[in-house]
């Protein structure tokens, strides 16, 4: 088998390491929530785990028993596997990991989980929890790798797409059940009905394209990001990876081959 790498977390970032991971030859696992919530579904194989199947510019990803899920590398295709605590680490023993899961804290990611391993975005520190550090905050650093000390704090502003940060976020009013009303790939006008949670409607800020969208039927928080506009009008982008993922896939790329440095690391675990 190609070298094997987990990649925890299955959202649209990390969706973006797996193709460039698998596309650069190696196998990918990836982990997940029993109920991912995902916002940019389209490009995200977390949606494997509610359809079974996911497809992202030609790659497929299939939902997976941890049992099963090196024959499904076997096949040619990405396995997502639900494994909220990580427990296939130890089990599949991977020649890398990767924690993707944009937390801004490191739940339970170790030196010595891989003869590789690398921590997207903050909450890591290069050489003492993983290997090294690829930056996630948009600007000049996005995907940089960091062989010692951490990636930029989070700062809780979301990036800055077609001149609107905040504004482009769609939140949950309050707590309770989401239903979308619009679908992504929509263009929506400021002011429109996109979505519920209970009987509160959520309310579109700005005009553009309905770029994310949560999952219907998950219970939500008060506050909680639950979709997202892309003022740039361009429905294509709504079913493509983004500049931002392939930025910090990227990185990733980088730092597993900067680390391999040619050597038998794999073999020897």
């Amino acid at each position: 088998m190609k070298q094997l790498v987990i990649v925890k977390g299955a959202g649209d970032l990390a969706t973006g390491i797996a193709l460039r991971l698998f596309r650069s030859g190696f196998s990918v696992v990836m982990t997940e929530l029993p109920q991912p919530m995902v916002i940019r579904r389209t490009v995200a194989f977390a949606e494997a785990i509610f359809s079974g199947q996911a497809v992202v510019e030609g790659v497929v990803a299939v939902k997976s028993e941890l049992a099963d899920s090196l024959q499904v590398v076997k096949e040619g295709q990405i396995a997502v596997i639900v494994d909220p605590q990580g427990q296939s680490v130890a089990i599949l023993k991977p020649f890398a990991v990767v924690d993707a899961i944009l937390a801004k804290i490191n739940l339970g990611t170790r030196l010595n989980d891989a003869p590789i391993v690398v921590g997207v975005g903050p909450g890591f520190t290069a050489g003492v929890d993983v290997h090294a550090v690829v930056e996630s905050m948009r600007g000049h650093y996005l995907g940089r790798v960091i062989v010692e000390g951490q990636a930029l704090p989070d700062t809780g502003v979301p990036g800055d797409i077609g001149g609107y940060t905040e504004e482009r976020i769609l939140r949950a009013p309050c707590q309770g059940m989401f239903t979308g009303v619009s679908k992504i790939g929509d263009q929506v006008s400021a002011g429109d009905i996109v979505a519920y949670v209970d009987q509160q409607p959520v309310i579109a800020g700005i005009t553009g394209v309905l770029r994310g969208l949560l999952h219907n039927q998950l219970t939500v928080k008060v506050g909680m990001k639950i979709g997202d506009i892309d003022p740039r009008c361009i429905p294509e982008h709504c079913f493509s990876i983004s500049d931002k993922a392939r930025a910090i896939s990227g990185g990733v790329l980088e730092a597993i081959l900067f680390n391999y440095r040619g050597t038998d690391k794999a073999e020897k675990r």
